[in-house]
Order: structure tokens, then sequence, then C-alpha cells
């Protein structure tokens, strides 16, 4: 499957895939807002074999095939309460 991977300029590491180029009417529009102003960052074919830097391609294909977009939120950098 083909997907098309933008970048939100407001928040750093948040993406968003689609799967037609340029075509966020699946997104819904609160979602589609909070991204602010975004950057094409590539096309990229899809399997389910191949290897991303952050996600499962599995999981991106069945969110790009089930509501036609996927969201990968910035890496989640909890406190380590072992340090002080």
């Amino acid at each position: 499957m083909l997907c098309f991977i933008y970048k939100s300029l407001k928040k750093e590491h948040l993406y968003l895939y689609v799967d037609k180029k340029d075509d966020f009417s699946k997104v819904p529009e609160a979602l589609f807002n909070s991204f602010g102003k975004m950057d094409f960052v590539m096309e990229l074919e899809l399997m389910p074999e191949r290897k991303l830097a952050k996600e499962d391609a599995e999981k991106v294909l069945d969110s790009l095939s089930g509501r036609g977009y996927f969201v990968q939120l910035p890496p989640f950098h909890s406190p380590n309460p072992l340090v002080t």
C-alpha cells in the first residue's frame, strides 16, 4: 500500500500518514487542526514485512486501511524515579 507521510511543524516527532497524497478528508478536524502547519516528508510503499524506524508496519497498514490515516506520536519519556 502506498502511503504519504507529513510532519507537524508545531510539535516535533509528530507525523501523519494518509492513504492519498494531500487528502486529509478522513482525518477528524480537531486532530488535523492539532497538527498545525505540516510539511510533506515522503511517499512510501508500505508492506507488513517492511521495517519502520518507530512504528509497526502492520499497525500502520491496519489504520490506513480502516481509517485512511495513522498518527505517529512523539516518543514518551517518563522521568526515571531512580535518578535524582
